[in-house]
């Protein structure tokens, strides 16, 4: 019992900084001390410049070749891809609405793992964990943020009666900032290259606004309306995220012989809740921006108790 309490204290930790931040948002608009003004811009701002700069710093200062796992790689790629195939084929026969459809498919599948997992590995493993994590974090971005632009597209053109065209997506995975981050921090960290310390400084400013922005803009697009009026499928999206994926990744994952660090990462990865920038996405391709705002929310809270349940679990298990 002393184990489960210090995980969901050191899980709570981490979370509660989020929410607490979410709200402070939430609170701001109310008293009219932020606007939608003030969401429309830091969003925009989050998207194109302070996660991509963030997303950069953290893949290019890790040491690529010391922690390249094919095997962990090529299992999260396989499964991701089955999972969101199936998401999209069973969540197409019950929400309606292209603009929901694409936002819930995101919120479900697509986890915080660079502000939420890394912390939780690092505080399992140490150091290799931290390693580890990371270098899964640069397959994580791209194959997200891929999955997340069909997502968002392709029920759009359904709906505008174009029919699917692939080159719209495939645009948009090109100048998408996040993909274009990862390809530049892939070399500096696969060669050991580092920035000029006035560029690692200014990378690291930028990098530190962009939780509190985005978290914010989250907080300021929240009305108790809204979550009434998306309960039904942001609670979903949080069973799916917090309890479904998890249970059944990490389950298949012991299966095929994971043991130890790696499956607790990959249950880390499964389980975090959903990232703050699946809203910021959303809102800048035209998605509903408040079920992914309630999304985000839902699952943050949700964590606390999954996340440190799923790690008490592993562990009094003697899996890791």
């Amino acid at each position: 019992m002393n184990l489960y309490i210090d995980t969901l204290l050191f899980t709570s930790n981490i979370v509660a900084p989020i929410f607490f931040t979410v709200f402070l948002g939430y609170l701001l608009m109310r008293l009219r001390v932020i606007d939608q003004g003030f969401v429309t811009v830091a969003s925009r701002l989050v998207f194109t410049i302070t996660l991509p700069a963030l997303v950069f710093m953290s893949i290019s200062r890790m040491d690529f070749q010391a922690t390249f796992n094919p095997q962990l790689l090529g299992y999260f790629v396989i499964v991701t891809l089955i999972a969101f195939a199936l998401l999209w084929a069973v969540s197409r026969r019950f929400i309606q609405r292209p603009e929901d459809l694409g936002v819930f498919i995101q919120g479900a599948f697509r986890g915080n793992y660079g502000i939420v997992g890394l912390p939780v590995s690092f505080n399992m493993f140490g150091d290799s964990g931290l390693a580890q994590a990371s270098l899964l974090l640069a397959c994580v971005i791209p194959l997200y943020n891929v999955l997340s632009v069909l997502a968002l597209t392709l029920p759009m053109q359904r709906q505008s009666g174009a029919g699917i065209s692939l080159s719209q997506p495939l645009i948009e995975i090109a100048r998408n900032p996040l993909i274009i981050a990862v390809l530049l921090a892939l070399p500096f960290s696969y060669f050991g290259w580092g920035l000029p310390l006035v560029g690692n400084k200014i990378g690291t400013y930028f990098a530190n606004l962009t939780l509190p922005l985005a978290l914010l803009a989250i907080g300021g697009s929240l009305n108790l309306k809204s979550l009434r009026d998306t309960s039904g499928e942001s609670g979903w999206a949080t069973i799916i995220k917090l309890l479904i994926m998890p249970l059944i990744l990490t389950l298949g994952a012991w299966i095929y012989g994971f043991q130890g660090q790696d499956i607790g990462i990959l249950f880390v990865l499964f389980g975090c809740p959903t990232a703050a920038a699946s809203f910021i996405m959303a809102k800048g391709m035209g998605g509903n921006a408040q079920l992914a705002a309630n999304i985000v929310l839902t699952t943050t809270l949700g964590s606390v108790l999954s996340l440190s349940l799923g790690i008490y679990l592993l562990r009094i298990w003697n899996i890791i």
